[in-house]
């Protein structure tokens, strides 16, 4: 499964552009939307259109990423969606060891899912305000409510 315009257009939106590298709030050196690892340098500087280009490629890591953690489990296309948003945002070692992913697995209906996006709201060892509202737009979107 693929992820959905609709959620690489919410990641966008989320995440916001800065086409000049930063050190996230949790101290990760980013780029674009969202974008980190090695090939992010201090005083990098990219294109908006490089910048897309980087979220389409990190959006379809993070899918593979996703269908491979929830490889048998049946899901529709906003559930998967909003895990691969998760994932984008915490990383697939952070989703594949969650309590979140367990509840998925073992039921993707179970409606205490939606408190399970709601722990993931902190960077840097505090309550980021837009986190809150993200992981309730990813639960909801998950639980096909917005």
């Amino acid at each position: 499964m693929k992820a959905s315009q609709v959620i690489i257009d919410k990641i966008a939106l989320w995440e916001g552009c800065r086409l000049t590298a930063y050190s996230c709030p949790a101290g990760v050196l980013t780029i674009g939307y969202g974008h980190t690892g090695a090939d992010v340098r201090p005083g990098m500087t990219i294109s908006r259109e490089e910048a897309l280009r980087l979220l389409e490629t990190d959006v379809d890591a993070a899918a593979r990423q996703v269908a491979q953690l929830t490889a048998g489990t049946v899901l529709t296309q906003r559930q998967f969606d909003a895990l691969v948003s998760l994932a984008f945002n915490i990383g697939a070692g952070a989703l594949k060891t969650s309590t979140l992913l367990r509840k998925v697995k073992a039921n993707p209906a179970d409606p205490s899912i939606a408190g399970e996006f709601r722990r993931w709201v902190y960077a840097g060892g505090r309550v980021l305000p837009g986190l809150v509202t993200r992981r309730q737009a990813e639960a909801d979107h998950y639980f096909n409510l917005n």
